[in-house]
């Protein structure tokens, strides 16, 4: 039902309780709850998984295809395989390990946000040729399982961290370097505070989520009321779901909004290759897109922001003067640990959700 479906998605049912009783007290409660069902079976129509294929053009065959494509300029060898995990999930994974660096510490790579393997096309060769890579597509995206997350922040944030240790479980990796791209850098320092023996060092690159979301930002730069009132209105919705939504204009759209994909990789693909990947990625089950946003509040602000968490972080992991944080943020480091640092990194963002540790 509808009802479940708004607390799924962490909206409070207060509001609609509230409309029926008042339409109730007017006559009018037929009425309300007529358009209620007729929306509730028309939401559940168009989120239901089996109907996707038929507006959406996609399937798991055609992301696959995609995926190939993005993969066909790499030129080391390597292998594909489903790791199993608990619960029946499985997480796609892909391996690069030569004979000439197999003895040397491994690198797991962690996608963004709507990412997959297929994106770190440009990189895997080089990289390959220094230690052996291991890449996955995290839990809830690219080929990988597409389960039920927790509705809360902090059980969806422990079903993603607990899916990557189960898998180097799995795997048989004692300690790895951990590289991890916005949402995967997020999940990487959560991973690495709860099990710092299992990561050397850890690189992040466009780490979403780290600072808390600042007070003055609507003092600064007071949003519109009509901005505001479009924002509760599409609160309930996933990110992309305007992406499934506009069905077979998805590619196009895609294409349209986003033509820096192609830019990109242009030293790769003259084509759609990369912005048809990610359209295949992005309008399946949208399983960890959901997990996404139940772990932000409002413009995508993390709910629990990494920050306030970094001097859990052991020693041997990182070191608070290699951190471009907060005047605090840094004295506090530098009285906790002592030790080697890490290498923590970031590309040059706009973003400020995104642009928080760099080398210096």
């Amino acid at each position: 039902m509808l009802s479940s479906w708004i607390e799924d998605s962490s909206c409070d049912p207060f509001p609609r309780v509230l409309v029926q009783r008042v339409m109730s007290v007017v006559g009018a409660h037929s009425l309300v709850s007529s358009v209620w069902g007729y929306v509730d079976a028309t939401v559940r129509w168009c989120w239901i998984p089996s109907w996707l294929p038929s507006w959406c053009p996609t399937s798991s065959l055609q992301l696959q295809t995609a995926e190939d494509r993005m993969l066909r300029c790499v030129e080391s060898a390597f292998s594909k395989q489903y790791v199993p995990i608990a619960n029946g999930n499985q997480l796609w994974t892909l391996t690069f390990s030569s004979d000439r660096v197999k003895d040397r510490t491994p690198m797991v790579l962690l996608h963004g946000f709507g990412g997959g393997v297929g994106l770190w096309a440009q990189n895997l060769d080089a990289l390959s040729q220094r230690r052996p890579i291991w890449a996955m597509d995290l839990l809830g995206f690219g080929r990988s399982s597409r389960p039920q997350f927790c509705t809360g922040a902090q059980g969806a944030e422990d079903q993603f961290v607990e899916s990557i240790e189960q898998w180097r479980a799995e795997v048989g990796l004692e300690s790895m370097i951990l590289l991890g791209h916005n949402l995967g850098g997020y999940l990487a320092a959560s991973y690495a505070i709860r099990y710092p023996s299992r990561v050397k060092h850890m690189v992040l690159v466009e780490p979403w989520g780290f600072p808390e979301r600042p007070d003055t930002a609507e003092a600064d730069r007071p949003i519109p009321v009509w901005i505001k009132a479009l924002g509760a209105m599409f609160t309930p919705f996933n990110p992309l779901a305007g992406l499934r939504l506009v069905g077979p204009l998805g590619p196009t759209l895609v294409q349209t909004l986003r033509p820096d994909f192609k830019r990109k990789f242009c030293s790769m693909f003259s084509d759609n290759t990369v912005s048809e990947y990610i359209y295949h990625l992005n309008v399946q089950t949208p399983s960890g897109e959901t997990a996404f946003k139940n772990m932000t509040n409002s413009f995508g602000w993390a709910t629990r922001p990494m920050l306030q968490r970094m001097d859990q972080l052991e020693p041997k992991i990182s070191h608070g003067h290699h951190l471009r944080l907060p005047l605090q943020h840094r004295q506090q480091r530098r009285q906790q640990h002592q030790g080697e640092p890490a290498t923590l990194r970031c590309g040059d963002h706009n973003d400020p959700r995104s642009r928080t540790l760099c080398v210096r």
